[in-house]
């Protein structure tokens, strides 16, 4: 008995050459189709397709709106990668790659210059978590990935890749601030003071002022509504 790809059959000698045009077919629906043989027959073909997540399509579109260049990277075959990604909104696809193969796809992306970040929740997924420059994984998925990603999602809504893109941007606003007015108040006051204008009250006052303030403005990242436009 062998379950399988064409691929399969093909280094079986099996012929499948009659059942490819409802292979085909079944493909375009965005449906992985695996072949089974008897006895050196063709006795049937199976197709399953993963369900798309509600959120997916308005996720990639998020991602675009920020110039962020999505991919999708599967081992699906071609036709079934491409009518998955147009439900979806993708353009770029990686079809047809091996497990042990993400990893040096997202290997040279990054060497093509491009900051990766990559999403999985599968073991297979994995090793190019590892690789990416930033990994992602579903919280809902395999403990494997979420060992190898640098941030896991809790639910397996991929919005929330969105949100965590977000809110990772304004941390990094609100660190450059809070160094921005912490060396103003350093570089206007340790002169006045090594003058002898500034007496040890009003520089005392002014240092805490200077800590209420980075504080203040970085409780602020409370309110933040990774969520919003």
């Amino acid at each position: 008995i062998l379950v399988g790809t064409r691929k399969l059959m093909k280094e079986n000698n099996i012929e499948y050459e009659s059942a490819v045009p409802r292979i085909e077919q079944l493909e375009l629906q965005g449906k992985t189709v695996m072949l089974f043989a008897l006895e050196n027959k063709l006795r049937g073909l199976f197709a399953v397709a993963d369900t798309v997540k509600e959120n997916s399509a308005q996720a990639v579109a998020e991602l675009q709106k920020m110039g962020i260049e999505v991919w999708m990277i599967t081992g699906d075959n071609t036709r079934t990668a491409q009518a998955i990604a147009q439900t979806v909104g993708i353009t770029s696809v990686m079809a047809e790659v091996l497990p042990e193969h993400k990893a040096e796809k997202v290997e040279a992306l990054k060497k093509e210059g491009k900051v990766v970040a990559m999403v999985g929740d599968g073991i297979n997924d994995a090793p190019a978590l590892a690789t990416a420059d930033v990994g992602f994984a579903i919280g809902t998925g395999t403990d494997v990935a979420i060992e190898a990603a640098d941030i896991t999602l809790m639910r397996g809504d991929l919005t929330g890749i969105v949100a965590a893109i977000r809110l990772s941007k304004a941390t990094m606003r609100n660190i450059k601030q809070n160094l921005f007015w912490a060396l103003v108040y350093n570089s206007l006051g340790i002169p006045v003071a090594a003058a002898g204008f500034l007496s040890p009250v009003l520089a005392g006052a002014a240092m805490a002022f200077s800590s209420v303030s980075v504080v203040t403005n970085a409780l602020r990242l409370k309110r933040f509504n990774p969520y919003g436009a």
